[in-house]
């Protein structure tokens, strides 16, 4: 029977793979206090776990899950986060020089302390700090050392050995603290935080999720029995009684009852006593009319009326440069006639909807009414943004390409070779992908459920992979070394975060937790901490302070490898 389990599992690694998830995530989900893993914890520590069968994952399988993962993160982010560069973010910049300049302090003492030879000490870097790209460059700088060739092979191994005993649990410790430690320092939840900035985003808007409604929605229908203060008006100067306080306030009379037989609507048509009408308007203007249009009806048959949200894309030239109150005023009344703006984003962003509003090409104006009116303005003003749950594959496959391309690239400065990673690459391309879609929404599509789904999955998978991996590796290489190794490398992983941590509390003064965590991660260039983060929030909000020293760490980390070499 374990014969044929070891043979099955050999052939199809991919079991032990969806094995770690499940369990790692159900793992996740139980909390102790206040303390809890996460699901990708959870998935980590299952892997290491399993690895102990002894069946290994293809490299490739890991590389494809982080860029999955990671370039999802940088499209739904990329419009904030080039908002962002600049000035304000001169703190990620520090904030990623303390931590790699921390972690160089650490392992050099670490290496004096305990006589670490160049290659362990280098090997502790990198799997501490999570960054093998310092196994490439240490080795690089070893073999220019002018050392007999075996020498060179020995603390080239010994590299290997250091990674393999720190990485688990740098991976492990990162979220620990970004996710777990953090917050209590800091006497808030990432989550709260992260609600906080969204909503000075939203500049007071409120974003619904799509199981939530308003109670009192914006926008209202009312059934009304025509009473003796409008017997004898006309629809149209019906419709105009509430627009005298402002241009945009204004009521529509969408059908109309009378002795049982529902009559075509137009403006000139005269109201009667015991008409029954159907009124659809702003909830204010609603109540307004009411007052004297006559009596409310709970309900009364055949005045049911189907309505329909749609997105229009503003091309229409005429309308550029106007302003709400300006559109309102001179727009003829049969093309306004029962159409109600919602929302207007300017370059991906909600601006207020007030008449001062100057429409600009290309903006996203919502609007509200029915169908045929919907079609007849839409027409006019440009063309409508297809609701659709389909994601634009051709386009993401693209841009994944385009960041595997980018990270391919590799720069050389005094010698020293530096790349951003196929991890990196694909970060700088879904933020650029992400930020192009943001003014031309009409490619590019990607549902919030398909990047929930790769960032979820990319990220659990990927380390699952590290862990079926190296978890092995690290475990038997503990035995071999004793614990002394262990110990140093998490004396590596803990105390420059620490550093950092209070670095950044007390000096560069972050103070919103979210924002804090998703800074931290990336100056660690902890991914799985960056993901446990973003979990935690239920937002974006962490990613783009993780952009920033996620860029700069994987260019002042690479750097340690030759400098560690250099000091020990």
């Amino acid at each position: 029977m374990m014969e044929w389990l070891q043979r099955t599992l050999q052939h199809s690694p991919e079991i032990l793979l969806f094995l770690s998830i499940a369990i790692g995530f159900w793992i996740g989900k139980f909390q102790v206090g206040t303390f809890q893993f996460g699901g990708v914890a959870g998935s980590l520590l299952v892997s290491v776990g399993l690895s102990l069968i002894g069946v290994s994952i293809d490299p490739g399988v890991k590389a494809l899950l982080f860029a999955l993962f990671i370039y999802a993160v940088g499209f739904e982010s990329g419009p904030q986060f080039f908002k962002s560069l600049g000035p304000n973010s001169i703190k990620e910049v520090l904030l990623a020089m303390f931590m790699a300049l921390s972690a160089l302090i650490v392992v050099w003492l670490m290496a004096r302390l305990f006589n670490l030879d160049k290659g362990l000490a280098t090997g502790l870097a990198a799997g501490g700090m999570t960054q093998s790209a310092i196994i490439g460059t240490a080795g690089d700088a070893l073999s220019h050392l002018g050392l007999p060739t075996a020498q060179v092979q020995q603390l080239q191994a010994n590299v290997a050995i250091g990674y393999a005993v720190t990485y688990v649990f740098g991976s492990l410790g990162a979220i620990i603290i970004c996710a777990n430690i953090l917050p209590k320092f800091m006497g808030r939840e990432i989550r709260d935080d992260a609600l906080l900035v969204q909503s000075e985003l939203l500049a007071g808007a409120v974003e619904l999720a799509p199981q939530q409604a308003m109670a009192m929605p914006e926008i209202i229908g009312r059934i009304f029995q025509v009473g003796p203060m409008v017997e004898g008006q006309s629809i149209q100067e019906l419709e105009l009684c509430v627009q005298h306080h402002d241009a945009t306030n204004r009521i529509t009379i969408e059908k109309l009852k009378r002795n049982g037989q529902l009559l075509d609507i137009t403006p000139e048509i005269t109201l009667k006593r015991n008409d029954i009408v159907l009124v659809v308007g702003r909830y204010a203007d609603v109540v307004e009319s009411g007052s004297f249009i006559g009596v409310e009806l709970q309900s009364a048959d055949d005045m049911e009326l189907v309505m329909e949200t749609a997105e229009v894309i503003l091309r229409n030239s005429k309308y550029i440069g106007s302003s709400i109150r300006d559109l309102v005023q001179n727009t003829p009344a049969y093309l306004k006639h029962g159409i109600y703006i919602l929302s207007i984003k300017h370059n991906g962003e909600k601006v207020s909807l007030t008449n001062g509003h100057i429409f600009q090409y290309g903006d996203i104006v919502t609007i509200y009414g029915t169908q045929s009116d919907l079609k007849r303005v839409i027409k006019e003003a440009g063309e409508i943004l297809p609701s659709s749950l389909k994601t634009d594959c051709s386009t993401h496959a693209a841009g994944i390409v385009v960041g595997l391309l980018i990270g391919a690239l590799t720069v050389h400065i005094a010698g020293i070779p530096l790349t951003l990673g196929a991890g990196g690459g694909a970060l700088v391309s879904g933020l650029c992908f992400g930020w192009i879609h943001n003014r031309h929404q009409l490619h590019g599509n990607m549902p919030l459920a398909a990047s929930q789904l790769l960032r979820d999955l990319g990220l659990a998978g990927f380390v699952a992979a590290v862990g079926l991996q190296s978890g092995l590796q690290a475990i038997q290489t503990i035995k071999d070394k004793g614990l002394s190794l262990f110990l140093i490398g998490f004396v590596v992983t803990i105390v420059p975060l620490i550093l950092s941590m209070l670095f950044a509390r007390y000096v560069l003064k972050y103070k919103n937790v979210a924002v804090f965590a998703g800074a931290l991660a990336g100056a660690r260039s902890a991914n799985p901490a960056f993901g446990a983060v973003l979990d935690k929030a239920g937002n974006s909000i962490p990613t783009v302070p993780f952009a920033i020293t996620y860029a700069l760490a994987n260019v002042f980390l690479t750097l340690l490898g030759p400098v560690i070499v250099g000091l020990v």
